[in-house]
């Protein structure tokens, strides 16, 4: 049998005597590197090879967290596999583990020599375009192989569908082979930025003399009599706003920070909740991709149509409503500037153009809630830079209960497929996958 799985997946399987293959659309983390910074220093794009696509996914340039809501056997599992590979032994310990980028680089190489050591296979540079399926008499079908940009085709018997969010070429050769998808809930929004100094006081206080770790903040507004919610996400102390597109012609951002966490500005992302009676126009489980791009797409195009990312003072994005004028003129909090970190740059404009009225509104008044909580979150010349679009699919692959989608052996899994939101529970969702086929 031959297996071609994400690289947790690839790593159960190998252990227990299997040769997976791993296929990768994108470059090694070592050369992924080189081409971000191309990216981000020179505005050159490689759609296959960049923040979202490569070597260990879009977690790969990220703060790293280790947390999860979810209760499951595999979690001490899982940071045992990341300390074996080279994380710092704290993440055993600490209540809020997080490895930052510059260790979790270092954690994928080792993880994949390891595969390899193993039996494994691992091919970059090596997207998946197509699918064939053997017709059975009753009209189900089996995964027969897969075939690749290069021209190459791989008999399989099992394909582990560990696409990522941003994948969007491959969720329409699904849905082109009648793989049944579904459009699901997302978000979109901005990232934030203030000073790690402001946020540093507001949780810790100012009298104290105890040597402190960067303070973070999570914190959720929910919409009065509606289920819309904002809440922050992937908060990165002492972090940067990334530019993360994939696609020529859009501007896509991200948070990541390094393990130190050193940087002058915090950031959050701040996200809408979005659901499919938001976008959907037809019958399409993909428009909630269309949605994602259009948001994508307007942003590229107000901010200059060069990779600069759309940006604006808080104050002057929240005051262009007169329903928030009198909180700001009885607002006494610091108004100390703060520099963007999105690199190439960033162009200030009106980021109300940018997004549909409803995540504006929920936006605008999600941040004022916000500013209840943290006193000064809502300082009119902190930083504002979007759009954020990718923090979750916005579609399910549909599997059963063996981990099967309506093809037997294609095995929808992680973050892409709907079934993970983060590194920690898309490796559990790998190793359930594996499990499955294991047990097959």
């Amino acid at each position: 049998m031959q297996v071609l799985p994400g690289l947790f997946c690839a790593y159960v399987l190998a252990l227990n005597g299997y040769k997976p293959i791993v296929l990768e659309q994108g470059k090694s983390v070592e050369e992924r590197v080189k081409d971000v910074e191309e990216f981000i220093n020179n505005r050159k794009l490689n759609p296959n090879s960049n923040i979202q696509f490569g070597e260990g996914g879009a977690g790969t340039f990220s703060d790293g967290k280790l947390t999860t809501n979810i209760n499951s056997d595999y979690n001490r599992a899982v940071l045992n596999v990341f300390y074996k590979f080279g994380a710092p032994k704290e993440i055993l310990y600490l209540a809020k583990p997080h490895i930052g980028t510059d260790n979790l680089r270092k954690c994928i190489v080792n993880l994949r020599k390891e595969i390899i050591n193993l039996g494994g296979e691992v091919f970059f540079n090596s997207k998946v375009i197509d699918f064939k399926f053997d017709n059975f008499n009753d009209g189900s079908r089996k995964i027969e192989s897969v075939l690749i940009e290069n021209g190459r085709c791989i008999t399989t018997d099992n394909v582990v569908l560990a696409i990522g969010h941003s994948a969007r070429d491959l969720f329409e050769t699904l849905y082109k082979n009648d793989i049944t998808i579904e459009p699901k809930p997302f978000s979109v929004g901005v990232r934030i930025e203030h000073t790690q100094e402001f946020i540093n006081k507001a949780q810790y206080g100012t009298k104290t003399k105890l040597t402190l770790p960067p303070a973070e903040y999570k914190l959720v507004y929910h919409e009065e009599n509606s289920r819309r919610s904002l809440y922050t996400f992937c908060m990165c102390p002492g972090g940067f706003v990334m530019a993360s597109s994939s696609e020529d012609g859009t501007i896509v951002t991200n948070g990541m920070s390094y393990f130190e966490r050193s940087g002058e500005n915090a950031n959050s992302a701040l996200l809408v909740s979005v659901f499919p009676e938001d976008y959907m126009k037809d019958d399409n489980p993909l428009s909630g991709v269309y949605f994602q791009k259009t948001i994508e797409e307007k942003a590229f195009k107000i901010a200059g149509s060069n990779f600069n990312a759309p940006s604006q003072k808080l104050g002057n994005y929240i005051l262009s409503d007169d329903k928030y004028r009198s909180y700001y003129d009885n607002y006494s909090h610091s108004t100390s500037s703060v520099n963007p970190t999105y690199k190439p740059d960033v162009t200030y404009c009106d980021l109300n153009q940018v997004f549909p009225d409803f995540v504006n509104k929920t936006l605008k008044d999600g941040i004022v809630y916000f500013d209840t909580k943290i006193k000064g979150f809502a300082n009119p010349n902190c930083i504002l830079t979007g759009p954020e679009t990718r923090s979750s699919s916005p579609v399910t692959i549909v599997r059963d209960d063996k981990m099967n989608s309506n093809v037997v052996g294609l095995h929808p899994c992680g973050e892409g497929a709907g079934y993970a939101g983060g590194i920690m529970t898309s490796a559990i969702d790998g190793i359930r996958v594996a499990k499955s086929i294991i047990e097959m």
